[in-house]
């Protein structure tokens, strides 16, 4: 049994999503996360629990809202509109504002328990050697969040890849366009082809399995070495 090309086209679109949704978190969520692990304002609380709502909000419910906002009559999707482009909803690029907002507290949590784990020391050692902040930032705090960046990376890929309920409010189930690995399941399974089902299934059971075993192998070498 093998992919159709309705099934082909899906896979790339999942995994230029994921690839893209990661990328745009890690490039935003960096500094975010660092500002969030080195800051003592007070009401910091309520910007991480903003960042960490899509863990509890059912994803139809953010489906729905971003399918409003970006909606031709909605403020992001009428502004695009008005400037005389598409409406953002049932497009790439929809589905891409939506995994990066469903998947952001997977990859900004694990980014500020890293740079919270590194601790003032080494920070203050390198200010002694009149190192500048942006200096002790990319020469201390990167390297020593390393694995905090492997962490975020896996995680924000491997939930963009599974995500079915914001995707599918907000892209429909275009096939070519907005369709992605666990709408096309879901299609299969409908359709009663639970062959094709189990072969997209379990391609990606595998892969989230791999990725989690490389997370956890790397971690555990990063916590050795440092002993």
């Amino acid at each position: 049994m093998s992919l159709g090309e309705a099934d082909i086209a899906a896979l790339f679109i999942t995994l230029k999503l994921a690839g893209l949704t990661t990328l745009i978190l890690l490039l935003l969520g960096t500094p975010l996360a660092w500002w969030l692990a080195r800051s003592k304002w007070r009401y910091k609380f309520l910007v991480e629990a903003l960042i960490a709502l899509p863990l509890v909000l059912p994803p139809t419910v953010l489906g729905f809202y971003l399918l409003i906002t970006l909606g031709p009559n909605g403020p992001l999707g009428g502004l695009s509109k008005t400037l005389g482009g598409p409406s953002l909803a049932f497009t790439f690029t929809g589905l891409v504002i939506g995994s990066v907002l469903y998947s952001m507290p997977f990859v900004i949590q694990p980014l500020q328990n890293a740079f919270a784990a590194i601790g003032n020391r080494p920070l203050e050692v390198a200010a002694t050697l009149r190192a500048s902040p942006l200096d002790r930032f990319f020469t201390i705090a990167l390297p020593l969040a390393r694995s905090g960046f492997l962490t975020a990376a896996v995680l924000g890929f491997a939930h963009t890849i599974g995500e079915f309920g914001v995707v599918l409010m907000i892209g429909g189930n275009i096939p070519g366009e907005t369709q992605v690995l666990s709408i096309a399941i879901y299609d299969h399974v409908e359709a009663l082809e639970y062959g094709q089902a189990h072969l997209l299934s379990g391609g990606l059971l595998l892969l989230s399995f791999l990725m989690l075993i490389l997370v956890y192998a790397v971690n555990r070498r990063f916590a050795l070495v440092l002993r």
